[in-house]
């Protein structure tokens, strides 16, 4: 079978009215003759549109697919025999979105002849057309401001006045003391006469140019144009053989499909609390959906809006950009880490000595290795952030059978204890042991029924759950109730597909159950600081246990069969946990209270001659949580996360972990509080060279407590080995100024030599000065050999001073 495509781009976004009128196939209208796919941009008139509405074939609605992004996709699905025309109407608005996603297909072997649609210039563009300057907003004074240079006749009672308009202006007349406006037309007669009239009531203008009153008419026209009806139809056009299918899909703007939850809670312990969603979605496309098959589908496809119907006088493209509705209420992130659960433990050997090094291997189910670490010092492993599972730990240490532990049950938020005990033999040896059962955990959430209404002895109905007149109870009604709706992927989106057809007229909305499930929902009370009020926000814990993506949405809380409070949600993907708050909780009372330690030095790190210092702040908060109602509660403190800060390890293990802040669990007893703290500390490393160490830093250093004894002993050896250095090169330094200065000495005598030729005591001083030079060269070459030797202890204590440096190496935590 050939099918013949005309498409105008797939996938776009759009809401649609069609209109179509269907006739006898013997009545239909053949084609008219064009190039296949060929779509006409304009030329059509009203009247041939309607004229060929008559002869087109109804193509009914069969599928609907509505987008939380406020775009719609819809399908027609019909018979057309021969040559026939299908036509659809569409406002403005929606054309555009239609020709960037118009699908056409004739599924019989026919071929698309034609797809054209009526095109009309912009109101701005036409009156543009005219030879008046007229606007669509317009008054008296601006139309005769736009007939200036027209014949006029100028009627008033029993007179008349002919003449060319020179100007039309405004005056203030005084009436019976007040005053008025009056516009006055200036006329210049064909004798050159020039004439002044006031418009009153009682004065009748004529056009007397017969191309202005055209231009008056069309203007008129085009004011009325605007108020008729914005219609623009587009004509398919096929031809073949006999009956065929016609297939024609687009996306059209629509509004945005909401959801709304119910949570009903029930009041029998054991019981899973029900989810139920709802879909309210409009139809205001201008046409009934009848018997159509619904789908819509969470997500955010990425659409915009292409003023593709209108003609362009210009070259630039009209893309506006997208707007999106922001939800201000409330909502609460979901985890990055933590409601995952913990296997950890000690490893020992039979005489209950703990075992340094041992290899312990964590597998999942199916074999795959999850982690592998070595006992600490002493003798404990521990596996984080494990998702609920089954695990098997194998542990093996040199002179020890290998252990082999099956069966560990890990659920979300548990910390599960396994403590091992290796038997003496060959590591290949095995035994293999399965793991003892976990302690039931609590049930997820503590429920209290209503209290039943009656007197003493027994209340009324036979002990009716909801008091006087055994009202139904909601949970057990709405748990046999089943959604209307089939969920599954669909790519990046997730779709909800009505299992039955539904029928949506025009201008009506649909509320249509979609989501019918049992989830896990735990209840607890919810604190953070930032909200500034001392009562924590009551909300559910709920994990979405169900294989449906939940939209986001409003929900509301059935609790006790009475209403309980509502708020909002985001989108929970299977298998996620997200709390949802929806009233106060009046009954407890939380307050916060931070200390920050001084910044001291923690841990000190020596190596190749450089001391790295480790200091950190520390914040306390204490936060103290009281219960005032008579029930336990489960309360979540909200903690902000800082970017470097990290807690301290004696700070209890957050339960979650989102992006921005960490959540503790409390349990507080009825009529108690309870306090906790959580410690951070933000670290910051400091570095000295040890080469410049002096005496004042050590003592410095002692006396900041940021060294202990053993690194300023070190410390103190370094200076003293720096200071016997030092003390050589001052007497290097000594040797050296004796030497320039018997160089000056000379110099000044070897002067005075030469100023003593043929002088009387020439003789004499000549041999004195000989002798003093002679003696300093004497002193010159004993300076010469004590400062080698001077050199040579200096280079032995340098190198020395270094090797000391380069092997001292040191990590204390202090």
């Amino acid at each position: 079978m050939r099918t013949a495509v005309v498409c105008a781009c797939v996938l776009a976004l759009g809401v649609v009215a069609v209109s179509a009128v269907a006739l006898p196939p013997n009545q239909a209208t053949p084609a008219r003759t064009r190039s296949a796919g060929a779509m006409a941009a304009g030329g059509r008139s009203q009247t041939n549109s309607t004229a060929e509405a008559a002869a087109a074939a109804k193509l009914p609605i069969r599928r609907v697919i509505l987008y939380k992004t406020g775009v719609g996709y819809f399908e027609h699905l019909g018979e057309v025999t021969g040559d026939q025309t299908v036509a659809i109407d569409f406002t403005s608005g929606q054309l555009n979105d239609v020709l960037q996603s118009l699908t056409v297909l004739d599924l019989g072997g026919g071929r698309i002849t034609g797809v054209d649609y009526n095109s009309q210039a912009p109101f701005s563009q036409r009156l543009g057309m005219l030879r008046l300057p007229l606007t669509e907003q317009t008054d008296v004074a601006k139309f005769y401001g736009a007939l200036r240079g027209a014949r006029l006749e100028v009627r008033s009672g029993a007179s008349s006045i002919t003449g060319r308009l020179l100007s039309v202006q405004q005056d203030t007349r005084v009436v019976d003391r007040t005053a008025v406006q009056v516009n006055i037309l200036t006329l210049v007669s064909d004798a050159g006469d020039v004439r002044s009239i006031d418009l009153t009531p009682g004065v009748t203008v004529r056009l007397a140019d017969r191309d202005v009153n055209e231009q008056v008419g069309r203007y008129l026209s085009l004011l009325s144009s605007v108020r008729q009806q914005d219609l623009r139809r587009m004509s398919i056009s096929t031809s073949g053989a006999g009956a065929r299918q016609l297939f024609v899909s687009y996306i059209s703007e629509v509004p945005v499909w909401k959801t709304t939850y119910r949570i009903v809670l029930p009041s029998k312990a054991g019981d899973e609390p029900l989810l139920q969603g709802w879909a309210i979605v409009d139809n205001t496309v201008g046409e009934d959906w009848d018997n159509v098959e619904l789908s819509l589908v969470a997500g955010a496809p990425q659409s915009f809006i292409e003023q593709l119907s209108q003609p362009y006088y210009t070259r630039r493209p009209v893309v506006p950009l997208p707007q999106m509705a922001q939800l201000t209420p409330q909502t609460h992130e979901s985890a990055m880490l933590g409601g995952l659960g913990a296997v950890s433990g000690t490893v020992t050997d039979p005489s209950g000595a703990t075992i340094t090094g041992a290899q312990v291997k964590l597998f999942d189910s199916s074999g795959n290795l999850i982690g592998s670490q070595v006992s600490d010092d002493q003798g404990r492993y521990e596996f984080d952030d494990l998702p609920s599972a089954t695990y098997r730990l194998e542990i093996s240490q040199p002179g020890f059978q290998r252990s082999v532990v099956s069966g560990l049950s890990v659920s979300g938020d548990n910390q599960l204890t396994q403590n091992v005990t290796l038997r003496l033999g060959a590591v290949s040896e095995s035994v293999e042991v399965n793991a003892a059962a976990p302690a039931p955990a609590p049930a997820p959430m503590k429920l209290y029924a209503r209290n039943q209404l009656g007197g003493v002895g027994g209340g009324t109905g036979g002990g009716l759950p909801y008091g006087v007149g055994g009202a139904p109870e909601i949970y057990r009604t709405l748990e046999n109730v089943s959604g209307a709706a089939h969920g599954q992927e669909l790519g990046d989106l997730f779709e909800y597909k009505l299992k039955d057809r539904v029928t949506i007229h025009k201008n009506e909305s649909a509320l249509v159950p979609i989501v019918q499930t049992h989830v896990k929902v735990e209840k607890v009370s919810l604190w953070n600081a930032a909200s500034g009020s001392p009562h924590p926000l009551r909300a559910l814990w709920m994990t979405n246990s169900s294989p449906l993506t939940l939209d986001g949405g409003s929900f509301s809380v059935i609790e006790d069969n009475a209403f309980a409070g509502e708020g909002l949600t985001d989108p929970i993907k299977p298998g996620e946990k997200r709390l949802i708050s929806y009233a106060a909780d009046l009954g407890v009372r939380v307050n916060s209270r931070q200390e920050l330690d001084p910044q001291r030095v923690t841990q000190v790190r020596i190596a190749r001659g450089l001391m790295i210092q480790t200091s950190e702040y520390r914040q306390q908060t204490t936060y103290t949580v009281r219960d005032d109602d008579t029930t336990a509660r489960t309360v979540l403190i909200e903690h902000p996360l800082r970017s470097g800060w990290k807690l301290s390890s004696g700070t209890m293990k957050p339960a979650e972990e989102t992006s921005s802040l960490y959540r503790f669990r409390v349990e507080v007893q009825p009529k108690a509080d309870t306090k906790f703290n959580v410690t951070e500390s933000e670290p910051i490393e400091t570095n000295y060279a040890l080469t410049n160490l002096t005496s004042d830093q050590i003592d410095l250093f002692v006396h900041q407590r940021s060294i202990n004894p053993a690194i300023e002993a070190a410390f103190r050896k370094i200076v003293a080995q720096k200071a016997q250095i030092a003390a050589l090169d001052a007497q290097l330094a000594a040797r050296e100024k004796e030497r320039q200065k018997i160089f000056s000495d000379q110099a000044r005598i070897r002067e005075n030599l030469k100023a003593l030729k043929g002088t009387a005591e020439e003789r004499a001083l000549t041999q004195r000065y000989t002798q003093e030079l002679s003696d300093q060269e004497t002193r010159l070459e004993t300076l010469r050999r004590e400062s080698a030797d001077l050199q040579a202890k200096r280079d032995q204590a340098q190198a020395a001073l270094d090797d000391m440096i380069q092997n001292l190496t040191l990590n204390t935590t202090l």
